[in-house]
């Protein structure tokens, strides 16, 4: 009688619970690093790395410009759609400029690359995006810290001679 109630009891959570329907929720899209880059950022250090003297082991190779020709001041917005899809962006700040101060703008990827491929910040002149001006590579990808760094690469026949480190913090408005 005993054997007989367990597996009544057995067979009636078979039921109950195994034909239940898991309910996951509805779908959402996944999280890309254009909502990370999205929105304003304001500069907290500039980097210039002198590429041949760093690799002859000359020094000084780098200089800080943070504190000079007005660079304190320097700020960037990356603007997106209401698809997070990237759209315009815009230096703000009366420094001088190191890449076109406004156009557009695209990432490599949309997602957290996984391997050692970098990925990049391409610069546009026109909303298209046929005519790009610039990279910028991204070498501290925006998270939870609120800080985001990138390298404009300055080079001649494919070999990079100056390097411009921007290090930025997000701006909350």
């Amino acid at each position: 009688m005993k054997c007989k109630l367990i597996y009544g009891l057995a067979f009636v959570c078979l039921l109950v619970f195994g034909c239940s329907k898991i309910d996951d929720g509805s779908h959402v899209d996944p999280i890309t690093l254009y909502e990370k880059v999205n929105g304003s950022w304001a500069l907290t250090n500039l980097k210039m790395v002198d590429e041949v003297a760093k690799k002859s082991a000359i020094s000084p190779s780098e200089q800080n410009l943070t504190t000079v020709f007005n660079y304190a001041d320097f700020k960037i917005s990356f603007n997106v759609n209401e698809k997070n899809q990237p759209t315009s962006y815009e230096v703000l700040g009366d420094v001088p400029p190191l890449f076109a101060p406004t156009g557009f703008w695209e990432l490599s990827t949309p997602f957290q690359p996984t391997g050692q491929v970098p990925t990049m910040i391409y610069l546009y002149s026109d909303a298209q995006k046929t005519q790009k001006t610039d990279e910028l590579r991204i070498t501290s990808v925006p998270g939870s810290n609120g800080e985001m760094e990138f390298q404009l690469n300055r080079s001649s026949e494919g070999v990079a001679f100056v390097s411009y480190v921007f290090r930025l913090t997000a701006i909350n408005e």
